[in-house]
């Protein structure tokens, strides 16, 4: 049984379909989308026209809350340099797109033949807004995880791919397919990206699971190319990306 992991692919359609050329060439059974699909990025329209015809589990992320209700982005901490282009998101999309990331869930739970339980989240399994880091003290990962049995625990939300053992369990981010920062996020800083997307495949073979976290570079010049080419308000920050 092998899972791909993508998260946060944020309207890049062109990184996004480097990662699925890569998943189509690794045996994968399953995929299952963190969230964060369609904000920020030039190409929100084509990036939910695939995952319409994509069999896939969907959980909803910060932004994709966000985009369902913009006068509140403020409580899925959208900071306010975005808001412009969470609007433009909106504008793009039609009233199936909405109902479309509507309908996805805040977790799902994943079971492995060999009865290895997998939760899947966007931040944490009590909200999208939450980070885990490979720092987070124990304490606060106690109360993250308090009511929650499963084995292995997967999200995204930070943009920074991880493996990190928590007692006898297994936290895991799938990076960012659109959005790779450079260095962790924190308020009051803008991020720079690097250029290549990430995911994540979780296998189990009899006895057997591991984790590989992969990168995928794309072609970053067609990408600013779309930016270039749309009316995105935030295409300054994109053109300033993947500097050589």
């Amino acid at each position: 049984m092998r899972i791909a992991f993508i998260s946060d692919i944020h309207g890049n359609f062109t990184a996004f379909q480097a990662v699925l050329a890569d998943i189509n060439s690794q045996n994968v059974d399953q995929i299952v989308c963190l969230g964060d699909v369609v904000t920020m990025g030039p190409q929100p329209v084509e990036v939910l026209n695939k995952l319409k015809n994509m069999d896939c589990l969907f959980i909803k992320g910060n932004h994709d809350a966000a985009v369902l209700n913009p006068e509140i982005a403020g409580q899925y901490e959208i900071t306010h340099y975005l808001i412009p282009d969470l609007h433009w998101c909106r504008d793009q999309l039609s009233s199936d797109d909405l109902k479309f990331i509507d309908s996805f869930k805040p977790t799902q739970e994943i079971q492995l033949p060999n009865g290895v339980n997998i939760l899947a989240f966007h931040g944490s399994p009590l909200s999208p807004i939450d980070i885990i880091q490979s720092t987070t003290p124990v304490e606060t990962l106690d109360v993250y995880f308090e009511k929650e049995t499963a084995d292995i625990f997967i999200g995204g939300h930070s943009h920074i791919q991880m493996q990190r053992r928590y007692g006898d369990k297994f936290i895991l981010n799938s990076g960012s397919v659109g959005n790779v920062f450079k260095f962790v996020y924190t308020p009051g800083t803008v991020p720079s990206l690097l250029p290549w997307a990430e995911y994540m495949i979780v296998s189990q073979s009899e006895n057997s699971i591991s984790m590989d976290s992969r990168r995928v570079y794309f072609d970053t010049d067609t990408l600013l190319q779309k930016v270039r080419e749309s009316s995105l308000p935030g295409a300054d920050w994109w053109l300033r990306q993947y500097s050589k």
